[in-house]
């Protein structure tokens, strides 16, 4: 499996943008442009639904050596194989999250604060989301918070740190100029004419930037 020190693109298969019939090929196109970790994203889907996408999605992930992250639903770990569970900030807390896993995993925060992410560090996540950095039609009521402390959190908090929220192909050069060095997209490449070109076009930034 990837060590999350080694990823730098993280990759979203929403249910709100993927219908259900298409998650193995969308995982499999976003593997195919190389994206470094993956999460499911499936919200007000009954667990039984979610258990069945990620098993769809499990043999491709673990044979890419991509890990795989369960939004939300800590407990469903101990039904699928994935490698960690991401939670937010109404969500479980770490610790909480980890025992609910009942085994060893990867647990992400999402945070919109430094204040959040120094605390999510302290709490012991594996890393940290940090957004949304622009409107987004994923979280649309979620306020942005720009650009101006990504720089600050990457010298304070010690963990990998995925910025997210209407980060696209377009702006990423200006993300990275702001002091990024992994982030998360999810409409910019589900959406995308060739899932896999898309990919491998922001991954190319993202090998440009490091």
């Amino acid at each position: 499996m990837n060590p999350l020190s080694r990823c730098f693109l993280y990759g979203i298969v929403d249910l709100g943008y993927v219908a259900p019939e298409n998650v193995a090929t969308v995982t499999t196109r976003l593997l195919e442009g190389g994206i470094d970790i993956l999460q499911l994203r499936a919200k007000e889907r009954l667990k039984k639904e979610i258990v069945k996408y990620a098993e769809a999605m499990l043999p491709l992930t673990k044979a890419a050596g991509v890990p795989l992250i369960l939004n939300d639903y800590p407990d469903l770990l101990n039904e699928v194989e994935a490698d960690g569970c991401h939670v937010g900030q109404e969500d479980f807390g770490v610790a909480e999250a980890r025992e609910l896993a009942g085994r060893g995993c990867v647990v992400g925060k999402s945070t919109h604060t430094l204040a959040q992410a120094h605390t999510a560090e302290r709490e012991g996540a594996d890393y940290i989301g940090f957004g949304p950095l622009f409107p987004t039609g994923t979280k649309p009521s979620a306020e942005a918070i720009g650009l101006a402390a990504i720089r600050t959190l990457h010298e304070q908090v010690h963990l990998p740190i995925f910025c997210i929220g209407g980060v696209k192909l377009e702006n990423l050069r200006d993300i990275m100029g702001a002091g990024a060095r992994r982030v998360c997209i999810v409409s910019d490449l589900l959406l995308a004419t060739d899932v896999a070109n898309r990919t491998a076009q922001v991954k190319s930034v993202l090998s440009f930037a490091a």
